[in-house]
This record gives structure tokens, C-alpha cells and sequence, in this order.
């Protein structure tokens, strides 16, 4: 075989070519050139947001327990808030534009990207998606621009794999229905101008407008978490909360309104996790060339070199992952079933990356001056909402198999 260009910055074997330009350590398998400009644009504007607004405060917001709420308005003037629906003032980008902006958004906390995706995926879709044209014009535009806050309520607290045995109810009452009953594990629910809550009726599941100052309706904020500390959880409590008829989604009367919503949240949720991953990754990488000890920096060690090389592969395979799923939604020929995969794989491979980027930086990766605990704990929980990593899985399997294992 005989190979030319000895000197040059190839060398040619036959009809191929094999570049000796080395990979960006932070982008090994130059995924950006996937990209067009105006999803770069996209991604570069919310990565400078985020290392403005986010980055050098978002420990403290996490110590303290606190989502700061004026965030919602900047994060409306610059379009992210339901960012992927058309119409109504939203921006009406790409899946793949808004599933860029999730990663960055997450790069910094996953409570932030979580507040973006309650707005846009679980309060305004099932609106624009469910919703009276009436109601569209009512709630979208102010919730598009940040001055109004939505939560979505399914999860009660002996209803959480299995939506479909909510207690909560509403019974027409005349020309009005009268909602009773709980929801758990609401995010954004303190924060909330409105909530959309789903209930059984005696038509099927419907999902309905709350404005959250209606007779009734309490929010109790959930205290004491271990994780997702950088954003509001609550309990929703609905005594008699009398509401118009025109306040019942019309287009919906079953639990294709809900999932339909969960879906649209998880596919987000495959993209953000990329985004802690890769915050791991590069603060353990920084932080190996730094840190001496024996006299040479911690990335000269065997050990350390392999976990950098395991947490790159897994960051760089989520985030082609993530791609693909993002391409094939934008086609229009994304399944629920490869959303579970996305949310389910992308989930487990950043956890065991956060974990390794930990160990990576031994005691200092216990403080939050480095992202890496914060990002582990928030994950913890990402692993088990928006559907349980187990649920994920038998929704895989009884694709793969063709048997449901639910029943």
C-alpha cells in the first residue's frame, strides 16, 4: 500500500482520506458542523445568556432554594418560551432549535431548563395544541412574553407512574364545573398565574385553565429538597374551585391531552441532560489539567485520562442522540417510543458522567463553587420525572416485543 503526503495534514490510503487535525477536546466529534447558522444561532445566544445571567449566580439560587421569577420576562424577550409552537407571539423555531436552547439552558441548571419546559411543553402546548381559539389569543401571547406563569397538573401523590388513576375530578355544575382533588410535584406551581390541571369527568380525562387566584385553589411549596433546589415545586389543592365552562380544553377527553404534553416535555428533557453533561465533563477536564499533585497534573494518570475519555464518549453519544431525535421530530417521524429512548439513555449516561466528574475532582466536587454536585443531585431527579427511567424502559420493551408488561 503505498501512502503519500507524508508532511501534509493527511495522509492518503487509497480513495480515503484521514485528517490529522486533532478533535476539539470539547466537541470530539465536531457535532456544530451538523448544525445550520441559524441553529448555531440559536445555541450561541442562550450559551452567552446562560455564562451572563445564569452561571455566576445559580449556586447561590440553588443554596438558598430560589428560582429568581424575573427571569420568566428576560427569558420571554428573547423567545424561549414556547419557542417551538407557531402563532400566537412565540418564535416559532425548529424542534431542533429549541431542543439546542434546552441543552444550553440546563449546561447551567436543569431547574432553569425545567421552568422553560413547564411554560412551553406542559402549559402553553396543551393550549395551543387542545385549546378554543378564544383561549389561544387569551393565554398565549402573555405567556409566550413572561407575563404570565404556567404550571401543568397531573402527578397526584398516589399517582405517579400510572396517570391514569388520578382522583382529582370536576362535575358540571350547570353552566360551570366544580374541581376537586390534588396534584403533587408541580413545578413552577408558587410561581403560577395559571395552571392547566387535568382531571377525571364523567366525559373522560379533561384538562382545564386555572387561573390560580380562583376561590379554592391553593399552592403549598414543597421545602427541604436535595435536588432541582433552583426551582419552585408544589402541591396543588383544588376545594370546589368553580370554574366557566369556557374554561374546559374543548379539542381533548382523554389521556391522549397529557401524555401528548409528556411527551413533548421529555424530548426537551433528552437534549437539557446533554447540557449537564457536558458541564461535568468540562469542569472535570479543566480542573484535571489544573490540579497537581505528584508533581504533574491529574490528567497525566492513567485512571483519570480513562474516566475524561468514558465521560466524553457518553456526552458526545447523548448529544448525537439527541440530534437525531431533534432531525427526525423536525421530519415529522419522531415516535413516543424513540422519545422514551432519548430520555431514558441520555438521563442514565449524564448521571453516571456527573458521577465520574465528581470523583474526578475528590473533595471540591462536593462544594458548589464547581457545577458537577449541583448538576448530580438536580439529576437524581431528572432520572425519575417526566416517566421513571423503569417506565421508559417498558414502553421500549413492549415496542421490541410487542407485549405490554404494564398490566
Amino acid at each position: 500500500m503505498e501512502v503519500s503526503g507524508v508532511g501534509t495534514d493527511r495522509y492518503h490510503f487509497g480513495m480515503s482520506q484521514i485528517s490529522l487535525q486533532k478533535p476539539d477536546p470539547r466537541d470530539f466529534l465536531d457535532i456544530d458542523s451538523l448544525l445550520d447558522d441559524e441553529e448555531r444561532l440559536v445555541r450561541d445566544t442562550v450559551r452567552d445568556f446562560v455564562r451572563r445571567e445564569i452561571d455566576p449566580h445559580i449556586g447561590g439560587w440553588w443554596e438558598e432554594g430560589v428560582f429568581p421569577v424575573e427571569l420568566a420576562k428576560v427569558m420571554g424577550d428573547m423567545g424561549l418560551l414556547g419557542m417551538h409552537l407557531e402563532g400566537y407571539d412565540c418564535a416559532g423555531t425548529s424542534a431542533t432549535a429549541y431542543g439546542l436552547a434546552c441543552l444550553e439552558l440546563e449546561a447551567g441548571d436543569s431547574g432553569v431548563r425545567s421552568f422553560t419546559s413547564v411554560q412551553g411543553s406542559l402549559a402553553m402546548f396543551p393550549i395551543w395544541e387542545f385549546g378554543s381559539e378564544e383561549q389561544k389569543q387569551e393565554y398565549l401571547p402573555r405567556m409566550a412574553s413572561g407575563e404570565l406563569i404556567g404550571c401543568f397538573g397531573l402527578t397526584e401523590a398516589d399517582s405517579g407512574s400510572d396517570p391514569s388513576s388520578m382522583k382529582t375530578n370536576a362535575r358540571r355544575d350547570g353552566d360551570d364545573w366544580i374541581l376537586n382533588g390534588s396534584k403533587m410535584w408541580i413545578t413552577n406551581g408558587n410561581l403560577a398565574d395559571i395552571a392547566v390541571v387535568w382531571t377525571r369527568t364523567d366525559e373522560g380525562v379533561r384538562g382545564f385553565i386555572v387561573p390560580t387566584d380562583t376561590k379554592g385553589f391553593t399552592a403549598n411549596e414543597i421545602k427541604h429538597k436535595a435536588s432541582l433546589r433552583a426551582s419552585v415545586t408544589s402541591e396543588l389543592v383544588l376545594d370546589n374551585v368553580r370554574l366557566p365552562a369556557d374554561a374546559v380544553l374543548p379539542e381533548v377527553s382523554s389521556m391522549r391531552g397529557p401524555l401528548s404534553c409528556l411527551n413533548e416535555a421529555r424530548f426537551g428533557i433528552a437534549w437539557g441532560v446533554v447540557g449537564a453533561s457536558r458541564a461535568c465533563y468540562e469542569a472535570a477536564l479543566d480542573y484535571s489539567l489544573e490540579r497537581v499533585q505528584f508533581d504533574q497534573p491529574i490528567a497525566s494518570f492513567q485512571l483519570t485520562q480513562q474516566k475524561l475519555v468514558e465521560m466524553m464518549v457518553s456526552t458526545q453519544r447523548a448529544n448525537l442522540v439527541a440530534l437525531h431525535l431533534g432531525r427526525r421530530k423536525d421530519a415529522g417521524t419522531l415516535s413516543p417510543q424513540q422519545v422514551s429512548f432519548g430520555k431514558m439513555d441520555n438521563v442514565r449516561n449524564a448521571l453516571d458522567v456527573a458521577r465520574l466528574a465528581r470523583s474526578v475532582l475528590g473533595a471540591n466536587g462536593i462544594t458548589l463553587e464547581y457545577p458537577v454536585f449541583r448538576h448530580m443531585a438536580n439529576l437524581e431527579t431528572v432520572y425519575t420525572y417526566e416517566g421513571t427511567n423503569e417506565i421508559h424502559t417498558l414502553i421500549m420493551g413492549e415496542t421490541i416485543t410487542g407485549i405490554g408488561a404494564f398490566d
